[in-house]
């Protein structure tokens, strides 16, 4: 039976996008939450969304949990560490957090050739070898999509063209998501 996953994660760019990027880990049944009506995803608002996963189906409770958050550059939030606790205590299941060092925007361009593909033009002056490393990833992708609005259907698309094996060589912050996922691995 496939591990059942569930990622809390900011917004609707991530829950569409999500489950394609995760697509490869093997044995495992990923959901993504997301805060509703475009709440910010704080430590209350990851706290209601774990309680709400877990208490809407009791016969099919997720096995894992993993809080996933934008850095934009900055050192993790210690606010979700008594959240996690809390959690971790009351469900007993494990509660990870992962981080996207800058937006989940710099994952794709890890995968530059697939990310140049879909464009169809050169990425640019970014460095694509380091990824984790661009600044503000998604300003730089809506500049790259021209007269294209970014929307998070567009981030599903792009994320369905990529490859996440290419992504977690270059990407350490989307490696160390998929090892949360996968094995419960978490820096």
């Amino acid at each position: 039976m496939a591990k059942r996953v569930v990622i809390i994660a900011s917004g609707e760019t991530e829950r569409r996008a999500l489950p394609h990027l995760s697509r490869h880990l093997a044995d495992r049944a990923v959901a993504v939450r997301v805060p509703p009506r475009n709440k910010t995803l704080d430590a209350p608002m990851a706290e209601k969304l774990i309680k709400a996963a877990w208490y809407e189906n009791p016969s099919a409770r997720p096995d894992k949990f993993i809080l996933l958050m934008d850095l934009d550059g900055a050192d993790p939030d210690a606010s979700l560490e008594p959240v996690r606790n809390r959690c971790m205590n009351e469900f007993g299941v494990d509660v990870l957090c992962a981080y996207a060092q800058q937006h989940l925007e710099a994952w794709y361009f890890a995968d530059a050739e697939r990310l140049r593909n879909y464009l169809g033009r050169d990425l640019g002056q970014v460095d694509t070898s380091r990824p984790d490393e661009i600044e503000n990833p998604k300003r730089h992708l809506k500049h790259l999509l021209a007269d294209r609005s970014y929307t998070a259907l567009v981030s599903e698309e792009i994320a369905r063209k990529l490859d996440a094996g290419t992504i977690a060589g270059r990407s350490p912050s989307f490696r160390n998501f998929a090892d949360a996922v996968l094995n419960g691995a978490s820096e």
